[in-house]
């Protein structure tokens, strides 16, 4: 069974359309079409059914899909194996990332990385934190960078995922440049409308534990937003406070459009990972980027510019 006819069978029965699956391997239906025939005609079974709401597998296509999933496994290992005994360092390798820290972390980082290892192809997929977990899981990223969050790895995940802490990305509670004086208590803190992004969403979560964390109700939200650059621009308008990653709002933070206002407590953070599946052995590309992700560090400016917007915080606190 060739690699290729295997990944297209786990492809097709993801999207369990051949439609969408030839546009996610970018073939023509003919062809997907004609790469599970030839895979049936080896094995001499089925492998799915259609059914009204698409392409279901047939027993012999579940008895495969487990099988295959490890034989590709296998495959890659083996390929890894053979370029790090050659010495190779040469390779692609496709990176995952939320949309804020692919913008304010690794656009910094990566053009030094392969300056580096010019011998090395990088590709970039922004993404939510779910698909990031389903696009690794499913070998169509390298590796993830995301915030962390506790029930990320609930169930077999921790087996079949290794991941590191990169550093922790604090919580700036920002408001409108003008506004009432806010209260330094938490209590009366949590009292107050908030913006925050929609539940089920890694900002939300960290938005919800912070205040779990220090023990308060959660406070009520005069928003829920999709996006970052919502609460933003919400917050600066003035519609409430909001509690997000600091390096998703430096810039706002820099044109005065939003002002920091000091955590009333433990600095909240969240911790920047990067997960990557577990091998036996792991491509030398993908090992050197693991290696000199490790060293990354959020920007000099972000304390500055922090230290700088100090004296400004304190005339909007009670």
């Amino acid at each position: 069974m060739h690699p290729r006819l295997l990944k297209t069978f786990l492809v097709v029965a993801r999207c369990r359309t051949v439609t969408r699956a030839a546009e996610t391997v970018h073939l023509a239906q003919s062809s997907v079409s004609d790469q599970i025939q030839s895979l049936e005609a080896e094995l001499g079974a089925v492998l799915f059914t259609r059914l009204k709401s698409g392409l279901e597998l047939t027993s012999a296509g579940l008895a495969l899909k487990p099988i295959a999933e490890e034989l590709l496994r296998l495959d890659a290992e083996a390929r890894a194996a053979v370029l790090a005994a050659a010495g190779q360092t040469s390779g692609a390798l496709t990176i995952g990332a939320l949309e804020t820290i692919a913008s304010a972390r690794l656009a910094p980082w990566l053009p030094g990385f392969q300056a580096s290892y010019p011998d090395i192809a990088v590709r970039m997929k922004v993404t939510d934190s779910g698909a990031l977990l389903r696009l690794l899981e499913e070998g169509d990223i390298d590796v993830a960078f995301c915030f962390e969050r506790r029930d990320m790895f609930n169930g077999g995940a921790n087996q079949r995922f290794a991941r590191r802490t990169i550093l922790a990305e604090p919580l700036a509670l920002v408001t409108a440049p003008g506004q009432k004086p806010v209260p330094c208590d938490l209590a009366a803190l949590a009292a107050l409308r908030f913006v925050a992004t929609e539940p089920g969403c890694i900002y939300r979560h960290m938005f919800d534990t912070a205040f779990a964390e220090a023990g308060t109700g959660t406070p009520e939200l005069a928003a829920e937003v999709g996006s970052i650059g919502a609460i933003a621009r919400l917050v600066a308008a003035g519609a409430g406070l909001g509690l997000i990653p600091r390096l998703a709002v430096s810039d706002a933070l820099k044109r005065r459009e939003l002002i920091e206002l000091p955590w009333p407590g433990p600095e909240p953070a969240a911790p920047l990972t990067m997960i990557w599946r577990r091998r036996r052995v792991q491509p030398p590309a993908l090992r050197r980027l693991l290696t000199a992700a490790s060293d990354m560090q959020a920007p000099a400016s972000s304390k500055a510019s922090s230290d700088a917007e100090s004296s400004s915080r304190s005339k909007v606190l009670l």
